[in-house]
């Protein structure tokens, strides 16, 4: 399989190491007087970031960006050496439910049900949870985005706003916020997180987390869904890795 004649042939992907105790105190005292936001990069992030400039661009405009894979941060210590802290998107974002979020605090979710939306109001004791959940395709429709763009920024000074409509539409709307400058709030780029949060989809056992083989469970549950991403796709990494560096400090040197 031939890479991308367009590949360039050195780029540098900043990683922020945190692990999920530790950027949940990050969170916690983000605050409510400016706007940034993070994303949480896996295998399949990856290989966009090496092909595809424009999502470059998202991730330059990152304020955090967290590890989500413990398969990927193996990949890294086996064939770099380096060292990194995970930080599931999902488990961030169950402690942030569990630990942070405080019933008046102000949250906004972007996807996911009107039922979703309910069960974490009630499940959680939330009273000022705001949702909102855009038309298929409106990332590519002006007007759908700008009514969703406009949305969030009327929720605005948020504590929280978790956007979980999917790679790239949620960092290319973390990214219009930021442009904007209207907006103020941590927002999360979470990906299907609300889905495991409220079992909709059901989550690998925890011996199958630690051991990096989660995405195997997602697949043997969902095959015609994720095996192009995970069998096709993913394999792709192996040969990027090699003409990718990472930027962060030396304490994760091995």
């Amino acid at each position: 399989m031939a890479l991308p004649t367009s590949l360039p042939l050195s780029m540098t992907v900043r990683l922020d190491d945190h692990n999920v105790s530790s950027f949940s105190r990050v969170a916690a005292t983000f605050g409510t007087d400016r706007f940034g936001f993070v994303i949480t990069p896996n295998v399949d992030h990856l290989i966009r970031y090496c092909e595809d400039a424009s999502f470059r661009e998202l991730y330059s405009g990152a304020d955090y960006v967290l590890l989500d894979s413990r398969f990927l941060s193996r990949l890294l210590f086996m064939t770099k050496r380096l060292r990194m802290r995970v930080c599931p998107g999902s488990d961030l974002t169950a402690e942030l439910f569990q630990k942070v979020i405080a019933p008046t605090d102000g949250v906004v979710l972007v996807g996911g049900s009107d039922e979703q939306a309910q069960w974490l109001t009630r499940r959680y004791g939330l009273k000022d949870l705001r949702h909102y959940n855009p038309p298929m395709g409106f990332i590519r429709d002006p007007k759908a985005l700008e009514a969703c763009l406009e949305f969030i920024e009327a929720q605005s000074p948020f504590r929280f706003c978790f956007l979980a409509v999917g790679c790239p539409q949620q960092e290319m709307i973390a990214q219009a916020l930021k442009t904007r400058g209207r907006a103020k709030g941590l927002a999360l780029c979470i990906g299907a997180s609300i889905n495991f949060l409220t079992g909709e989809e059901r989550r690998a056992p925890l011996w199958a987390q630690r051991l990096g083989i989660e995405w195997l469970f997602r697949l043997a549950y969902s095959p015609s869904r994720l095996a192009n991403r995970y069998l096709v796709r993913g394999p792709r990494i192996f040969m990027l890795l090699p003409q990718m560096r990472f930027d962060f400090g030396p304490r994760n040197l091995a």
